[in-house]
């Protein structure tokens, strides 16, 4: 159990919600995919459908709130991205062994990159600067950052941050690490809000043949800090190819620290959090801030 307020759901479960609400897949085999997901239990449904189930209890009412606003976020995504991503196929409500409303997807096929796997890849660098080009030239129709999680002000997240480095003191160097923070969250603004898929971590990115090939969890697309995109340089590739994506993008000093930032913020929140309960996220954390601890000069 990755939360002290998770909801368990097993293929059974599942097996009893398709055949009762989605009977048109009672026929297709049910897996759990053993991802490194946080939020949602995925199960695979046959070879063209997927199911996701929010693993923190939630109200009813806001839980089906959420998911019919990712589910449009989740649409309008497909519009920009120049890769492939999963597309809503229906909302399903909550059974007697399950209880809130869950989501319905398509499939898409690709091996769920690795913080190191293609590290070294021109050629993921160069998909990760396209895509994040391509979701910034998309309007945000005079929206803004809606002030929910990373991509508004750096201090909004201090709070966050002390939490995190009074639970890291025997797991990291917490005195360089709060020095870093305290330099990282005193950036100026780099930008206009732009549109963001606003989780570009290595589970929500498939490769194939050492490229780009599907974004996965893009229910939080919506307007954000510009840089905020810039995460997935820190979490996925090495010095050379994050200078690649920078050179791409036009990155100035601000956008290209404040990017850095936000992987700092995140990287954080997963060493200590998920030490016991998902290594693999607790692993990506440590990756991350040895990359921002080696390369970023404040």
């Amino acid at each position: 159990m990755m939360h002290d307020d998770q909801v368990h759901i097993d293929a059974d479960i599942v097996q009893g919600l398709i055949l009762d609400q989605f009977p048109e897949y009672r026929n297709e085999r049910i897996g759990q995919l053993g991802a490194t997901g946080t939020v949602n239990a995925i199960f695979r449904i046959g070879s063209g459908v997927a199911a996701r189930f929010p693993l923190r209890a939630m109200n009813l009412t806001e839980c089906a709130e959420m998911l019919r606003r990712e589910a449009a976020a989740i649409a309008e995504f497909a519009k920009h991205s120049p890769f492939g991503t999963p597309r809503p196929l229906g909302i399903g409500q909550p059974g007697g062994l399950y209880p809130m409303p869950w989501a319905v997807q398509s499939w898409i096929e690709g091996e769920v990159a690795t913080p190191n796997g293609l590290a070294r890849s021109t050629a993921l660098a160069l998909d990760i600067a396209n895509l994040i080009a391509s979701l910034r030239a998309a309007d945000t129709h005079g929206r803004r950052f809606d002030g929910q999680g990373r991509g508004g002000n750096l201090p909004d997240h201090d709070d966050w941050m002390e939490v995190c480095f009074r639970n890291s003191e025997s797991l990291l160097d917490v005195a360089r690490l709060r020095h870093m923070w305290a330099r990282l969250r005193e950036l100026p603004p780099s930008g206009p809000d732009v549109m963001s898929h606003r989780d570009l971590i290595p589970a929500n990115l498939l490769v194939r043949d050492g490229r780009l090939v599907g974004v996965l969890d893009a229910g939080g697309f919506g307007p954000a800090d510009p840089a905020l995109d810039l995460v997935a340089a820190w979490h996925l590739l090495d010095r050379e190819r994050r200078d690649i994506v920078r050179h791409h993008l036009g990155s100035d000093e601000v956008e290209w620290k404040r990017g850095a930032a936000w992987a700092f913020q995140q990287a954080m929140g997963l060493v200590w959090y998920y030490q016991h309960t998902n290594p693999r996220m607790s692993a990506l954390g440590r990756n991350t801030l040895s990359r921002l601890l080696e390369d970023l000069i404040l």
